[in-house]
């Protein structure tokens, strides 16, 4: 069995830090936060794999606001484990998880993932999953050379690995730890103003053909009054005004 472990911040001011400038409020930041943690955590329930809630916080326990949005948003609650986080960066954090799971708790196979991609669904987990079988490292890649998930049947060093661009560095240790790597698709990601537009769009585009969106992502953007504008040829967000009567 795999397992997947998502690593959340709790939704509080100071999440999605890359989205500025934007229309978007700090508020907004945390409800907008909120909403891919559960849909991605929602995708890995759905998916073959066990499920750890890998959270930064100072103390032992879950904070309670990322607990609420994580068992709301699953059908089983109880099917999340959570875990703190250890480690003094995002590179640290995720060697510690996956070192400790692969290492201690003798796991055969474990993925990392941000909950920056709301789009990821069931069949994405289980194919990351399906590729480990055949290969030691397999990676998610994101536009601009993010990744948004690695999957590992074997460690590697990685102090710095998610150094940008996160796709070649890791895949860089992997090579240098004599391992084998593979790639899934590539899937957008939900980090910058650009990567927002992006998300309305596929999102708007999506909804139009009857396919598959990310349920709460959509929803609380549709929430917020979040919309894309054609500025030339670049596209612009733009947030009604809510305050208007």
């Amino acid at each position: 069995m795999t397992t997947v472990a998502v690593l959340c911040d709790p939704p509080r001011t100071g999440v999605l830090p890359g989205l500025d400038p934007s229309p978007l409020s700090a508020e907004d930041h945390v409800a907008l936060y909120g909403a891919m943690c559960a849909d991605t955590v929602r995708a890995v329930e759905e998916s073959a794999a066990d499920l750890i809630v890998n959270y930064r916080a100072e103390g032992e326990d879950p904070p309670e606001d990322l607990q609420t949005v994580v068992t709301d948003a699953l059908d089983d609650p109880d099917a999340a484990r959570f875990e703190p986080q250890v480690g003094s960066t995002f590179s640290g954090r995720v060697g510690n998880t996956l070192t400790h799971l692969l290492e201690t708790e003798e796991e055969t196979s474990v993925i990392a993932i941000e909950p920056t991609a709301p789009f990821l669904a069931r069949g994405d987990v289980d194919g990351l999953a399906m590729k480990l079988r055949r290969n030691d490292v397999v990676l998610g890649p994101a536009p601009n050379g993010r990744v948004y998930a690695a999957a590992f049947g074997a460690t590697i060093d990685f102090a710095d690995a998610y150094t940008a661009p996160a796709i070649t560095t890791l895949t860089n240790r992997a090579l240098d730890a004599g391992l084998d790597v593979d790639y899934a698709p590539m899937l957008p990601v939900l980090e910058t103003p650009a990567d927002l537009a992006g998300a309305l769009g596929l999102i708007e585009a999506r909804e139009r053909a009857g396919r598959r969106v990310p349920e709460h992502t959509a929803a609380c953007l549709s929430g917020l009054g979040i919309g894309i504008e054609e500025d030339g040829n670049e596209l612009t967000v733009s947030k009604a005004d809510t305050d208007r009567p």
